[in-house]
């Protein structure tokens, strides 16, 4: 006699865990948005605070400043003639996002598309909502390295920190082989690669 599977379940088709695996890379990249978004918004409100009108601030024997600035463009103000080009860039990379975590089983890849749709939505808060007025808004910026006024490296913020450390490490996931579905390349080998006569033999 053959075995009936309960109602309401497929044979063949449905990955063990896998439902819980996809919630809680899902959970896991939200909350690593969430709070790459609201510490980009709390560190903007402080640098607003604390050094406007004021010269830079000095840490580190001068490895790092506080220095505020406000960038109509991408870094060392690259395209600050075109300011409306970058949210709607910004909102692509969002739904680019939103299609790569339709597989998403896999907590690293939720930790790098985490901090990249963070940062994603700290800078693009800036450019709806700040001065000079909605999608030309410019962005705050406040860390400078090795020069008070980047002429070194360009200054930068908390969701841009965010967007390059999560970039990074979907880089190195994609060369190390590991796969928004939790498997990897070269190890994870269906069994239906093993020759039906070596089975017979066996």
């Amino acid at each position: 006699m053959t075995a009936t599977p309960p109602a309401g379940t497929e044979t063949g088709t449905a990955e063990p865990g896998g439902g819980r695996a996809r919630r809680r890379a899902i959970v896991l990249l939200a909350g690593v948005g969430l709070f790459a978004f609201l510490a980009d918004l709390l560190t903007k409100h402080l640098a607003l605070q604390a050094l406007s009108d004021r010269e830079p601030v000095k840490l580190l024997g001068g490895a790092v400043y506080l220095s505020l600035t406000r960038n109509s463009g991408a870094a060392w103000s690259i395209g600050s003639d075109h300011t409306w080009v970058f949210p709607l860039i910004t909102i692509a990379v969002i739904g680019w996002i939103g299609w790569m975590a339709l597989r998403l089983r896999s907590v690293p890849w939720a930790v790098s598309l985490g901090l990249v749709l963070g940062g994603a939505l700290g800078n693009l808060a800036d450019r709806i909502f700040r001065a000079p007025g909605h999608f030309v808004g410019h962005v705050v910026d406040m860390i400078s390295l090795f020069d008070p006024y980047g002429q070194v490296w360009p200054v930068f913020n908390l969701a841009d920190s965010a967007l390059v450390c999560g970039v990074v490490l979907a880089v190195f996931l994609e060369l190390t082989g590991r796969q928004r579905d939790g498997s990897r390349l070269g190890r994870d080998k269906p069994a239906a690669e093993v020759p039906v006569e070596q089975g017979e033999r066996a």
